[in-house]
């Protein structure tokens, strides 16, 4: 009995205590707490005078009592949903949609472009989804360097009946993405469109619209029903904190000084390199720390338990010496057995690892393929920590969705790039022994050289050559350096990659397609050399096979249409990939570029029907030279052919490769020629002309290809035309 009384005693005592914490102030005096049914805890307040600064004024709506702030740069007013102490600020976004009427005219379309100054949108509490059967959706992001991400996925179905009850957002309907995490993004746009404009006219019946919109993970479960209509808002988590200083910085001027109650700690914001800080109370305490002196109150006792808690501090502070020397016992007990199990678990650990990153697969697949596990080495940890400084900050080259990049320096002072997953994920695991076995295979000038792998850390690495000057997408959007992109040098870098692929089709030991090619896997070397890069999600194709059937892979805007749909793999699908960085070349204009009118948002569609219109000079590049105008058509009319819908229709890599390289020969001439004295000139001409003669005679022709559409007649002729 008398424990039962000792139990509603003290169950009595919290609520007395969990009540008085929760009557704390949150605002200043004579300053409203409350908007509605959202708390507005300083140092956040409704009024100037009630909020720290403008950074966290929050505007009250009087007829509807929602709160919501509105960001300098935007117009939109953006709702608050909560507000923690612990550096996040819950919102409501709107979605982004297009809606189509039946026969596939666009009636209605939503794009979002939120830009914020003062918070950051966090990249690890949200994601993109889209919802929709004829759908993508794509998130354009710059944090505060100005620096540019892109995402997106694809929600794909024929039919209602593909779709399961609640299933996840796995591609049919639905489909999600992480945003790009480990920045601090001020500016987001995202919205829907059609699939390769097709503009919803299959599924017209029961899905005019496409949808795409951020939400916080975990606040979002699609059903059936979202296919034909969706509410207008979701929940989006924002990072805030005070200032632009470390803790550090800010305790130099107390005065200024945020964490103004007794019992409270300062913490640098975690996520905000760009500086700030919160406020926290200590452990036993709760309250505001923003608040003067008593904003931070104890919850564990007041004064009358001060004895008790004394008597009960003295036994425990006994019992801890207690222990600590007999663990300190322990431990010396244990110290020598530890050192002695410490080598042979290592050795387990990393063969452990060896395993699991597929190192027997790797030795079994290379062996399948004719190949030798000396053709790539296999590197200790040691070695790349050392090349890397233990895989410093400032060694990274580059991060997307799978991984991290970073240079460094080998003993033998080669200077590599080293590959490093960001996870632990098994289906990776596939993926990376297929690059390994597939750059182990090949043999170009122009395909980034593979120097081997490690295999016995947790996550694997590849190391690869460094090449030092970047993306061709990076050359090519990117103002100051688009410029040096002469026409010469773009016509050689598509010759080169163009050659690259003709190699993997045709004179490869077995075919191999490489499934994802574009702009940015095409690296630059110091004099602008093309190096194909990423065959990560190549395929080798059985000698006896024309196609494979495979899960669709890709990048949007590269994506063969007829490999979207039918899930057929052939070599004509890199042909399209490689018809789209064609467009880029000539163009200046990105694959995908969602900001962009529908009907100039996808490059290939609008590429082809520009060709179609005779606008080409419309969509050149500014950047391209038009005394070649000549060579860009006939450039741009392979690329048109590359293009083609159906693949039976694309010329094959090798007819491109042929045909490119005949095209950079007639420009390097013509360049030549311009820079020759007249009697060279001259004398070239005659040259090239007693060629012709000789093969109109029927005279060692053996030696030039009459049907070849760059032979040398046509080069003599051509300088003819010029001069």
């Amino acid at each position: 009995m008398a424990a039962h009384i000792k139990e509603l005693v003290l169950i009595a005592v919290v609520v007395v205590l969990y009540t008085k914490a929760s009557t704390q102030p949150m605002s200043l005096p004579n300053c409203t707490s409350k908007c509605g049914s959202v708390t507005i805890p300083y140092p956040f307040g409704t009024t100037k005078n009630c909020s720290l600064d403008n950074t966290f004024l929050i505007n009250c709506n009087q007829m509807s009592h929602v709160p919501f702030f509105q960001d300098e740069y935007s117009d939109y007013n953006i709702s608050v949903l909560n507000i923690s102490f612990d550096g996040e600020l819950r919102v409501a976004w709107p979605i982004a949609s297009d809606c189509y009427a039946e026969m596939g005219k666009l009636v209605n379309e939503t794009t979002q472009d939120i830009s914020l100054t003062n918070f950051h949108i966090s990249s690890t509490r949200n994601k993109l989804i889209a919802v929709g059967c004829d759908t993508f959706g794509v998130l354009d992001a710059y944090d505060y360097r100005e620096h540019h991400y892109a995402t997106g996925c694809v929600a794909y179905c024929n039919k209602l009946n593909d779709i399961e009850a609640n299933q996840s957002c796995s591609g049919i309907g639905c489909c999600e993405i992480s945003i790009p995490q480990g920045h601090l993004l001020k500016q987001v746009i995202y919205g829907s469109s059609t699939i390769l404009n097709n503009s919803h006219k299959s599924v017209y019946d029961f899905n005019p619209c496409g949808y795409a919109f951020l939400v916080e993970n975990g606040n979002y479960n699609f059903k059936l029903t979202d296919i034909m209509s969706l509410k207008k808002e979701f929940p989006v988590v924002l990072n805030w904190a005070v200032g632009n200083q470390t803790c550090q910085q800010a305790k130099k001027n107390l005065s200024n000084y945020a964490c103004k109650a007794d019992k409270s700690t300062c913490h640098d914001a975690e996520t905000d390199k760009s500086g700030g800080y919160l406020c926290r109370c200590f452990d036993g305490y709760r309250g505001n720390p923003y608040l003067h002196h008593d904003g931070c109150q104890g919850y564990k006792g007041d004064g009358k338990n001060k004895g008790t808690r004394c008597s009960k501090r003295k036994e425990i502070t006994k019992t801890i010496s207690l222990s600590v020397s007999l663990s300190l016992i322990a431990l010396l007990v244990a110290y020598f057995a530890y050192f002695a199990l410490k080598k042979r678990k290592f050795m387990q650990l990393k063969e452990k690892f060896f395993q699991q990153n597929g190192g027997l697969l790797l030795q079994q697949q290379i062996g399948r393929h004719g190949g030798s596990t000396e053709m790539a080495k296999v590197f200790t940890l040691e070695e790349l920590k050392e090349a890397t400084n233990n895989f410093d900050e400032g060694k990274i080259l580059g991060e997307g969705g799978q991984g991290t990049v970073y240079k460094g320096v080998l003993q033998d002072k080669r200077i590599v790039a080293i590959k490093k997953s960001k996870i632990n994920d098994p289906n990776q695991i596939e993926p990376f022994i297929n690059e390994v076995v597939i750059l182990s295979q090949i043999n170009h000038r122009n395909v980034v050289k593979l120097f081997g792998c490690c295999l016995e850390t947790e996550v694997p690495l590849l190391v690869y050559e460094f090449i030092p000057n970047g993306t061709v997408h990076k050359h090519l959007h990117d103002k100051e350096k688009s410029i040096k992109l002469t026409w010469k040098i773009r016509l050689r870098i598509a010759k080169e990659t163009a050659g690259v692929l003709a190699y993997l089709h045709s004179a490869a030991s077995t075919p191999i397609i490489h499934r994802d090619v574009k702009s940015t896997n095409i690296l630059l070397d110091c004099n602008l050399i093309a190096k194909v890069s990423d065959f990560g999600a190549s395929r080798i194709v059985p000698l006896d096979h024309s196609q494979i059937n495979t899960l669709v892979q890709g990048t949007l805007g590269y994506l063969d249409p007829e490999y979207l749909h039918t899930s057929k793999l052939t070599e004509k699908s890199d042909v399209y990939s490689f018809g789209v960085v064609l467009a880029e070349l000539l163009t200046g204009k990105k694959a995908l570029s969602f900001n962009k009118p529908e009907v100039e948002r996808n490059l290939a569609s609008y590429f082809s029907s520009s060709m179609k219109e005779g606008r080409f000079h419309h969509i050149l590049d500014q950047n391209t030279d038009e005394e070649n105008i000549k060579q860009l058509k006939e450039v741009a009319h392979i690329a048109e052919r590359c293009l083609r819908v159906m693949g039976e229709d694309r010329p094959t890599m090798k007819e491109v490769a042929t045909e490119l390289e005949g095209i950079l020969v007639i420009v390097e001439n013509h360049r030549a020629s311009e820079n020759l004295p007249s009697e060279e000139t001259e004398n070239l001409l005659k040259t090239a002309q007693s060629v012709k003669n000789v093969e109109d005679d029927g005279i060692g022709g053996s030696g030039i290809n009459s049907s070849d559409p760059y032979n040398l007649n046509q080069i003599s002729m051509l300088l003819v035309e010029d001069d």
